[in-house]
This record gives structure tokens, C-alpha cells and sequence, in this order.
């Protein structure tokens, strides 16, 4: 029989640490984390990269925990909810338009919000949209924000879901490969983590280094 001491251990969920939400909720956890970090916005403090890399890792057994997740379920939950709360994100910024983001006094996520009409407005829809999927903050107020500016249904949409798959499927099996290819790979799980966030930031960078690039030439020929 498991004593009050046990059964608390195993309610208590730490929300910021990916293997204790994987411990506790499992692929159900992944989906559901998801859908909150892209489509509400109380979910931007939400460990979204770091889950499915770490998520994807378990998929080998890896890990001290004894927790280990069977890769296909897990791809799926992923997708679906990246996918479906990007849109739903999008629904809620088009009936409540800037309001979401005006009632917030975090800091943190007002910042996101800037940042993400930035990207819309030097890259444009398409581009932004999926960029963002890469950007911690900023993939969670991007698709309200978008919704309150009126970007057409369709076009973020498609967008939205071609970003989506890439940045979960992605990461998803960044951490299944190095699982299965390095032994104990599970040790090193905390640098690694960072270093598939700085990883993922490389596209956003890559287009502002080319933007800027363009500006100056543009500056330079005039």
C-alpha cells in the first residue's frame, strides 16, 4: 500500500521540468502541453522544446526514471497538439482580438508579443509564422496576435501546421536519435537540451543576419 509520503511524491509535478511531467502524465502530457504552450497564453512558461527532445529521448529507454514512451503515439500527440493549438490560438485572437494580450502584465510575455508583430512585419505571414514555431514566448502569442491582425484563416493554416510538424516531429526525433546512437546519453540530458534550443533559434537567426544583409545593400546602393 502506498504510504501519504508516496502518493504525494507522485502528485507532485514540478510543470517547468520535462521528465516530471513525462513521469507523471506520459504522451497524454505531451499533447496536452503543447495545446497549452501554443494556443493559451498562460501556457508560455511551459518547457515545449525541452519536453519533446526529452520525450523523444525516453522513446529508448534512456533515462533514470524507468519511464519509457512508445515513439509512435508519441509523434502523434505532439503534432496534433502543436497543430491544434496554434489554431486555436488563432480563433480566440480573432474573437477577442488584442484584448488577450492587453489584459497581461507579464513582462515577459508583452515582450514575446512585440517580438512576434516584428516577425510579421518584416518577414511576413508565412515566413513569420513558422519562425516562430522556434522562439519560446513568441510561438505562444504569435498565432493569437496573428488572429488579431487579421491574417487570412487560410494562409495561417497552412502555415501553422507546416511549422508545427517540422518543430515537434523535429525535435521529437532529434532526442530518439541521439537516445538510440549514444550510450547513457541520458547523463548529458541537461546541456543537450540546450543545445537543441540554440539549435532551433539557428533559422530565426539565419533569416535576421539575411534581412540585415539585405538592408545594408539596399543602404549601400542608395
Amino acid at each position: 500500500m502506498n504510504t501519504p509520503m508516496a502518493l504525494s511524491s507522485q502528485l507532485a509535478v514540478n510543470p517547468l521540468d520535462a521528465r516530471s511531467l513525462l513521469a507523471a502524465f506520459g504522451v497524454l502530457g505531451v499533447g496536452v502541453v503543447m495545446f497549452a504552450e501554443t494556443g493559451l497564453l498562460i501556457g508560455f512558461f511551459l518547457p515545449g522544446d525541452s519536453l519533446l527532445f526529452t520525450a523523444g529521448l525516453l522513446c529508448t529507454g534512456a533515462g533514470q526514471h524507468g519511464v519509457r514512451l512508445s515513439l509512435g503515439p508519441l509523434l502523434c500527440a505532439a503534432a496534433l497538439g502543436a497543430v491544434a493549438g496554434a489554431q486555436c490560438g488563432y480563433l480566440l485572437g480573432r474573437r477577442a482580438g488584442g484584448a488577450l494580450l492587453a489584459r497581461s502584465s507579464s513582462a515577459r510575455l508583452r515582450d514575446g508579443a512585440r517580438r512576434a508583430e516584428e516577425l510579421l512585419e518584416r518577414y511576413g505571414h508565412a515566413k513569420a509564422i513558422v519562425l516562430a514555431r522556434f522562439v519560446p514566448v513568441v510561438r505562444t502569442v504569435l498565432n493569437p496576435l496573428a488572429g488579431a491582425l487579421g491574417v487570412p484563416a487560410r494562409v495561417f493554416t497552412v502555415w501553422q501546421t507546416a511549422g508545427g510538424l517540422v518543430w515537434s516531429i523535429g525535435l521529437t526525433l532529434a532526442g530518439y536519435g541521439l537516445g538510440s546512437s549514444i550510450p547513457d546519453v541520458d547523463r548529458y540530458l541537461l546541456p543537450l537540451v540546450a543545445l537543441i534550443v540554440a539549435l532551433s533559434l539557428v533559422p530565426l537567426a539565419a533569416e535576421l543576419y539575411r534581412g540585415r544583409r539585405r538592408t545594408e545593400e539596399k543602404e549601400a546602393s542608395g
